[in-house]
């Protein structure tokens, strides 16, 4: 393995892939430590370093995302969050509207359909810099005030404005990024700002508990207990990562002219998770409006209101039921707008391939249809439980909340899927100019290299 990350620096383009992927990488991270114009950073290191870390609640989802920049007020304080929101909105107004769906269908459709995803998310940015602003850093700034006796920024109009402007440029700065990494550097660009955030959290994360544990007294058990908890769930979410159902399929031969072509034998894989994490984006998404709408009623004496804020809460019965609820639909709607099983079906037929002891046309369709169902529901339960398991480690453990995301399965599921996208890449370049690659014997299949 260590052979072929040395042989990734003699391939001048792979060098130059890699080392613009890392440069872009550094530049996410150095911003997230940028505070946004107004804040006053020596106050706000003051605070955390002598009375705490900041309560994010359920803002603690997004700050992993953004790798912190969230609890550092910084430029990067939304991350790629709006970006996902008007992918999710796009996605479905597709099948709403039939001029958008026509466009989809076109051979350019992708690349508008994409366009208009970055034109969404600057209003989804500039909504969600303003709830943040109307509650996040109000809240924040009475907390600092309050133990501290200082202002951590100006109380005025125009500070909230370019507030509300930076945080929003800094988003579709992001969004630029991971489409300078995806065309010039290597794997998903987007995917890789979300996994260097939560890489970049996991060091700060293990010291938060070292530090938690040793003034509670029992540090070696309950360290040793958040290790094998930590460990299993890896080994676990590798698993459900590489778990794939090959459907084989022949190609009958056919004469064009001169040339014979076909006759020749393959397979559809088909993953326990096609959706992967998308699923659990998408329905964090959507659950954050009503915690966000909730929020700005929070000092209200209505017991309706301190109700549903109970429910909604990150430990919440209401909350926790539409999440994993939210976490099975999504997983059930990207799968088949990802994967459709009456085009599929189609373009089988007419590229003369047919499943083993399965008719073409129509009943193909049945067959894949009944297949990827019978995946679907195993695979969207176990998301949908790898998506809650941060509110029932919080809820059974009395943990805090940046240690149940850290432990839940949702940060990993990420960290190990795009992980291996991205080696699968490495690899395969690594392959076509004729070097080893990461495995001695086989080759990293991304994340299919388990059958079910």
């Amino acid at each position: 393995m260590w052979k072929a990350f040395v042989n990734i620096f003699k391939i001048e383009s792979l060098r130059s892939r890699v080392l613009f992927t890392l440069f872009m990488l550094i530049i996410f991270r150095l911003g997230t430590a940028i505070p946004v114009p107004g804040i006053d950073y020596s106050v706000l290191v003051h605070y955390y370093e002598n009375f705490g870390r900041g309560n994010l609640g359920v803002l603690e989802f997004f700050n992993l995302f953004a790798g912190g920049a969230l609890r550092n007020i910084s430029i990067f304080a939304l991350g790629v969050m709006p970006y996902i929101s008007s992918l999710i909105i796009i996605q479905l107004l597709i099948y709403v509207i039939p001029s958008l769906e026509r466009i989809s269908k076109e051979p350019d459709g992708r690349r508008k359909i994409m366009q208009y995803a970055r034109i969404g998310t600057i209003p989804m940015a500039i909504i969600e810099a303003l709830g943040l602003s109307l509650y996040y850093l109000r809240a924040m700034k009475a907390e600092v005030a309050a133990y501290t006796g200082l202002a951590l920024f100006p109380e005025t109009f125009w500070f909230y404005l370019s507030f509300i402007i930076t945080v929003t440029t800094g988003t579709m700065f992001l969004v630029w990024m991971g489409e300078q990494i995806t065309e010039k550097g290597i794997g998903n660009g987007v995917s890789l700002i979300i996994m260097g955030g939560i890489v970049a959290r996991i060091p700060d994360s293990v010291y938060r508990i070292y530090e938690q544990m040793r003034t509670s007294g029992t540090v070696e058990l309950t360290i040793l207990l958040v290790v094998i908890l930590f460990l299993a769930v890896i080994i676990f979410v590798v698993w459900f990562e590489q778990s794939i159902r090959r459907i084989p399929v022949n190609y009958a031969k056919r004469v064009v002219g001169r040339k014979v072509y076909g006759g020749q034998s393959t397979y559809i894989p088909i993953k326990l998770n096609p959706a992967g994490v998308v699923a659990i984006i998408f329905a964090s998404a959507v659950m954050s409006f009503p915690q966000q709408l909730l929020t700005f009623f929070g000092g209200s004496d209505s017991p309706v209101v301190r109700t549903l804020i109970s429910w909604f809460s990150f430990e919440g019965w209401l909350y926790v039921t539409l999440y994993f609820l939210l976490v099975i639909f999504f997983s059930y709607f990207y799968t088949f707008i990802q994967f459709n099983p009456q085009d599929l079906a189609e373009m089988l037929q007419k590229n003369g391939g047919f499943i083993t002891g399965i008719r073409p046309g129509e009943n193909t369709y049945k067959f894949l249809n009944n297949t990827l169902n019978k995946l679907l529901v195993p695979g969207s339960i176990i998301v949908g439980i790898i998506a809650v398991a941060p509110n029932i480690i919080y809820s059974a453990l009395n943990v805090p909340t940046y240690i149940a995301y850290l432990l839940g399965g949702t940060s990993l599921l990420i960290m190990v899927g795009v992980a291996l996208d991205t080696l699968t890449q490495i690899e395969s370049q690594l392959i076509m100019h004729h070097y080893d690659g990461f495995l001695k014997k086989g080759r990293i299949r991304g994340r299919g290299t388990r059958y079910v």
